[in-house]
């Protein structure tokens, strides 16, 4: 891995990723290779997960095309030096702000989406100028196998490398010292990934998860809401890292919310047959699920195919912030409704707790809107919706606090593997002389005038 790391190091100090039009070239190679596989990458992701080609596509292929286009399209305007306002000190002269990629970079991917957030850092990665060491999650070991097929066999190692393995390589790998290390995954692991980061003083971004709450309030279209909600929960069979982890429903419409919700979770009739639901990723997540179900407060589901790793959409009612099926992020088809009514009281409880990569908001109640966004901290959301804001590339996605740190998608993903160096140029026809030895009064004296005007300017 040492070597692997050094050589992909000379190729960076080459200068060969930093000409735009290889960028371009490197990213529509990718394309082509995926578009090429899509049936070897839809096989790969059956046999760990039973998810369907139309799940596979809708919710991780489409999403890595949509960012590969994105990137050839603009990349050149990302990459351009952008002039900034010179300050009255500094005159005359120009500054500007020149995108530089930091170099050799590490991504580890995740098991719940493998494709998409796995190969989309790599993407910003490769658009932004770097080259890249890709870790997949050893979980989906088939999906890990194709990726790991597709990249080596297609791209130089040198710039584009795909590191199979677990813990111990991926222990081995942190031991490297890379110039930017990306990371989606536990907060747990997410704490080591940091730690290890912190020895060489690589800077990460870390993309973690939490326990995302979604509130319905007293006057939200509730069937659609519940519509939205239900889909987005039990997308991936509850897997979602921005999956509503649990519901806060006013009570005068908890009762009706909870029918609406098990008749939609009916209709939709998720199943892996139906190409809409998806295994449990392996037997130690399945235990661990089946332990957060308190048998006194299922309203609905709860029941379970261990040796096929299927557990139905189920609901938990009368849930407390003290059950302990609130005490950790469920990631899994299990949704706990909590009742309130009071808000404030919601609210705190809310931020006494670690800050949540995302939030959802039912209301067409303008004022509860805004008293619920301006409070409430956490990575990014929506109102009237669950999920979807993940598919908006113009807004960077990313958590806070212990819901992770940085955020990518679209230009933000090329910012995460970039670093901006501000230059300042100056003629060399003219030099005040205020700074320069004997220090005089009367110079102090223009020097606070000059930046009294600069200030005011």
């Amino acid at each position: 891995m040492e070597e692997i790391v050094e050589a992909q190091k000379q190729f960076f100090n080459s200068n060969a990723t930093k000409n735009i039009a290889f960028r371009i070239g490197q990213l529509q190679k990718l394309e082509s290779i995926l578009r090429a596989n899509e049936e070897l990458l839809n096989q790969a992701i059956y046999q760990d997960f039973k998810k369907s080609a139309f799940e596979n596509y809708t919710t991780e292929i489409s999403l890595l095309y949509h960012d590969i286009k994105e990137a050839i399209k603009r990349v050149k305007k990302w990459s351009a030096k952008k002039k900034v306002r010179t300050n009255l000190v500094n005159l005359p002269g120009k500054s500007y702000i020149i995108p530089e990629p930091l170099g050799v970079s590490l991504i580890i991917g995740a098991w719940n989406y493998p494709y998409q957030l796995s190969l989309a850092p790599a993407i910003a990665a490769i658009a932004a100028g770097n080259t890249v060491i890709l870790n997949p999650s050893e979980l989906p070991i088939n999906t890990s196998k194709a990726m790991a097929k597709l990249i080596n066999e297609n791209f130089d190692p040198i710039f584009f490398k795909v590191i199979e393995g677990g813990v111990t390589e991926t222990t081995e790998l942190l031991n490297q010292k890379f110039d930017k290390i990306f990371f989606t995954g536990s907060v747990p692991v997410g704490k080591i990934i940091y730690q290890a980061a912190a020895k060489n003083l690589i800077p990460v971004t870390l993309e973690l998860g939490g326990k995302s709450p979604a509130i319905i309030t007293a006057n939200c279209d509730l069937n659609i809401s519940v519509k939205r909600l239900i889909w987005a929960k039990y997308l991936n069979a509850g897997q979602t890292c921005i999956a509503p982890d649990y519901v806060v429903v006013h009570e005068k419409v908890k009762e009706e919310f909870l029918k609406l919700a098990k008749k939609e979770i009916a209709q939709s009739k998720f199943m892996i047959e139906e190409d809409n639901y998806v295994q449990i990723i392996n037997d130690k997540n399945m235990q661990r699920l089946i332990a957060l179900i308190d048998e006194d407060k299922i309203y609905t589901g709860g029941e379970y195919d261990l040796e096929n790793r299927i557990m139905e959409p189920t609901i938990l009612t009368n849930v407390s912030f003290e059950d302990k099926v609130m005490q950790d992020e469920i990631f899994g088809p299990i949704l706990p409704v909590l009742e309130y009514n009071d808000l404030d009281q919601i609210i705190h409880q809310i931020k006494a707790r670690p800050k949540p990569l995302s939030c959802y908001v039912f209301t067409n109640d303008k004022k509860l809107k805004r008293k619920i966004l301006d409070e409430i901290s956490f990575g990014g959301g929506a109102v009237n919706d669950a999920v979807m804001h993940f598919a908006n590339s113009n807004m960077g996605f990313g958590g806070v606090g212990e819901s992770g740190i940085g955020s990518y998608h679209g230009e933000h993903g090329f910012r995460a593997f970039s670093h901006y160096k501000g230059i300042l140029e100056k003629p060399t026809w003219i030099e005040p002389n205020f700074k320069y030895h004997p220090h005089t009064k009367s110079k102090l004296k223009w020097i606070k005038r000059l930046i009294g005007w600069q200030s005011l300017a």
